[in-house]
């Protein structure tokens, strides 16, 4: 990872609360500068999912992930005028965890109609990692060529589809499993599963 550029997460309203907010506690120990931006559908799945009630547009994550919190910059879905959505404003990547069919339909179609998406395309047309992190099954034919055709233009596809061979005993062990990948592709550092070929 390009040393000290931050990282961009987006959070929408796909199930898998569980996956984003375990990365963004990965994220946050690692010391990485991360700035987030959650829809408004995503704050109904962290209730549903988590039994949290997020305040995401009264700027703050701090119910989900307690004082680490202060350590992200938390941005409104709505603000256009944010640093990330310019080109100009350099990142290590962006990951959008989870990433609903809405929001991957959107950004393989160029329509920025909020900061995620444009962010997004940023990301694309800057040539940085853009890593989509699908929760959804089955598969309509348009969700898998919208992924094909997003994968053509420069993002990586990371479904929501954990392992077992690192012989997983609880649920966490799965979100790791994914949280983990995501964190592969993005060059952090971490030891959340045991990989293939480790003894340990």
């Amino acid at each position: 990872m390009p040393a000290g550029r931050p990282i961009v997460v987006g959070i929408t309203g796909a199930s898998g609360a569980p996956y984003a907010k375990r990365l963004l506690e990965v994220l946050l120990a690692g010391g990485h500068e991360t700035h987030v931006v959650m829809s408004p559908s995503a704050t109904q799945v962290f209730q549903a999912e988590l039994g949290i009630s997020v305040a995401a547009d009264k700027g703050t994550l701090e119910p989900l992930l307690g004082a680490a919190a202060k350590n992200l910059r938390l941005w409104n879905h709505l603000n256009l005028s944010a640093g990330i959505a310019s080109g100009s404003f350099r990142t290590a990547g962006m990951v959008i965890c989870p990433c609903s069919m809405s929001t991957l339909a959107a950004i393989t179609h160029g329509q920025g109609t909020n900061l995620i998406h444009r962010a997004a395309d940023v990301h694309l047309k800057e040539r940085r990692k853009l890593i989509l992190v699908p929760r959804e099954t089955p598969l309509s034919l348009v969700a898998i060529e919208n992924m094909a055709s997003v994968t053509r233009a420069g993002a990586i596809v990371l479904p929501a589809m954990p392992g077992f061979y690192h012989q997983p005993t609880t649920i966490q062990d799965l979100v790791d499993f994914v949280v983990s990948r995501v964190c592969d592709l993005l060059e952090v550092d971490n030891s959340l599963i045991r990989r293939w070929g480790s003894s340990s």
